[in-house]
């Protein structure tokens, strides 16, 4: 007999390069949405979908960046794993040790659009969705048939457990907000004050800016 699921966790990935306003919108609509006790952040080490050099700051600042702008709420948290770990980093792996350590725990994978539409690209998309509910993100601007098809697809498929989670179109990206610091250009406001005053402080992304 297996063990009853008695909480319910989110699990938001990326690199979080920076981590802006977007990222906490989609955790916060997570959580609200499908009633979990908490939401967890894993910023990547070594992503495999990640060109060599396309990460701008270290693994010491993303995470410290995201230590800063979850600081405040109380059920969203770090998890490093992905960090510490050494070579390429892969889902499935963080996913399988989440659920060996922690058998009363249901774990709900947040992912975008382009994720979605890429997931069966991914290194092992069933155990993946042996491990996890997917919580695909919904926006007013994406083909709502396309994403239907889609989701119909990796349930046939990989027997995926998937769910919508409608969030605000919210037009944020943290390569665009690189591209923004870089180009001299202002980033307030589009992520915590916290944030944004640590990357003025440590210099990320482009030396003596404006921004």
């Amino acid at each position: 007999m297996g063990t009853e699921k008695t909480k319910r966790v989110g699990i938001m990935g990326g690199t979080f390069d920076p981590i802006h306003n977007g990222h906490l919108i989609l955790a916060e609509c997570a959580y609200e949405q499908f009633h979990l006790d908490k939401v967890m952040f894993l910023p990547n080490g070594n992503p495999p979908h990640k060109q060599e050099g396309s990460v701008g700051a270290s693994g010491k600042d993303r995470q410290e960046m995201v230590r800063l702008a979850i600081l405040n709420n109380p059920h969203f948290e770090l998890d490093t794993e992905e960090l510490l770990r050494r070579g390429r980093s892969y889902t499935k792996d963080t996913l399988r040790r989440l659920c060996e350590a922690h058998s009363d725990t249901e774990y709900y994978f947040i992912i975008g659009g382009d994720s979605l539409m890429s997931f069966d690209h991914w290194r092992g998309p069933g155990e993946i969705c042996r491990y996890c509910i997917l919580l695909a993100a919904v926006r007013d601007q994406m083909n709502q048939s396309q994403m239907q098809d889609r989701m119909d697809f990796l349930r046939r498929t990989y027997g995926a457990r998937i769910e919508e989670l409608h969030t605000p179109d919210l037009d944020i990206s943290s390569s665009r907000l690189r591209q923004m610091r870089h180009a001299g250009e202002s980033i307030r406001y589009y992520l915590p004050d916290t944030v944004y005053d640590y990357i003025r402080k440590t210099g990320l992304y482009q030396n003596n800016s404006k921004g």
